[in-house]
């Protein structure tokens, strides 16, 4: 009796153990217990959204999430902000399959290359999850949404940006995050078809950063120790122009560099100098149309299947920088 009563208090303590690890991980208690605050009892979230970035640590994504958050907060929704610490397929893909499993409420994810990946948003679609990519679009899948930056368009503008700021021969090379992920191809192609029609402009080669700044100061240092006549460097990802800025400094080398985006080091290149041109994303605008677009699909709304977030190019005139309404998608 005494053995009976041992294995049952076991057995109850691994499946509490077991249900509180999905209920944490996912927040499902939020929807399922107020707090006393003033005496008053707080309003039970509406909603359970998870944001699942390409990589936590890092700055681009930290704006995404910045901005599902306010938006969350504006809507009584409660977000979870989970995924891999550095890029990593498999644990992305994880990320997911546990999100379907916990029966989460709505799914934000970066669209990714991988044979599994459509599949699975497929799968929280037809478990009636609604599914909306940011940054990086899933197009074969069964997706409701995209938003985030046009990315070929922007690459265009990249393009122009470097025809208008340099004149005489130039020879460029482009570092880009990842080869296989398609926001880095767009930025490619459409850089390369912008300058196609420039005699003048020749590009050198096309470098790997792996998305990150010391995979970027390779990049840059290779190109200036195989091209000597390297004129021009363009980094796709956010973290490429940085990189370049660093080597270039470091090797007291007088180039062009546009980059992507604004991240505060970014904008310090920009003041001294170093960096001429950077594409302006709006990240923070990606995360809060995100959760905003997810709160449609649940009223049964039909919000519109591609809804592109705002491009530019800034260059040191257009420093410092004016952060604009939160709704407008301010670059912080």
């Amino acid at each position: 009796m005494v053995y009976l009563k041992r294995f049952l208090y076991v057995t109850a303590i691994l499946i509490f153990t077991a249900m509180a690890f999905m209920t944490i991980y996912f927040g499902k208690e939020t929807f399922h217990v107020t707090e006393a605050v003033a005496g008053k009892k707080e309003a039970r979230p509406s909603y359970h959204f998870v944001l699942i970035p390409e990589e936590l640590d890092n700055e681009y994504w930290g704006l995404v999430h910045e901005g599902a958050q306010d938006a969350a907060k504006d809507h009584g929704v409660f977000l979870e902000y989970l995924g891999p610490k550095q890029a990593n397929i498999d644990e992305h893909l994880k990320t997911i399959d546990m999100a379907i499993a916990g029966q989460v409420d709505g799914l934000m994810t970066q669209g990714i290359v991988d044979q599994k990946f459509t599949p699975l948003l497929n799968k929280a679609v037809e478990k009636g999850i609604p599914v909306v990519t940011i940054d990086t679009d899933a197009p074969n899948s069964e997706r409701e949404a995209y938003i985030g930056t046009d990315n070929y368009y922007a690459g265009i503008l990249a393009g122009k940006a470097l025809i208008a700021d340099t004149k005489g021969p130039q020879t460029v090379g482009v570092i880009t995050g990842r080869f296989e992920a398609s926001n880095q191809k767009l930025r490619v192609q459409g850089f390369l078809d912008a300058i196609k029609s420039e005699p003048r402009i020749k590009v050198a080669a096309k470098k790997e950063s792996s998305i990150t700044k010391a995979g970027a100061v390779k990049a840059a240092y290779d190109f200036f120790q195989e091209y000597p006549n390297l004129s021009a460097l363009y980094g796709t990802s956010a973290l490429d122009g940085i990189g370049i800025a660093q080597v270039t400094e470091y090797l007291n080398k007088k180039i062009y560099i546009i980059g992507f985006d604004t991240l505060p080091e970014t904008l310090k290149y920009m003041e001294k100098g170093t960096i001429k041109a950077t594409v302006v994303q709006y990240p923070y605008q990606m995360g809060y149309k995100g959760v905003e677009t997810l709160l449609q699909l649940k009223k049964g709304e039909e919000p519109k299947s591609i809804q592109h977030t705002d491009t530019e190019v800034i260059r040191k005139g257009n420093l410092p920088l004016i952060p604009s309404k939160p709704e407008e998608g301010q670059q912080r």
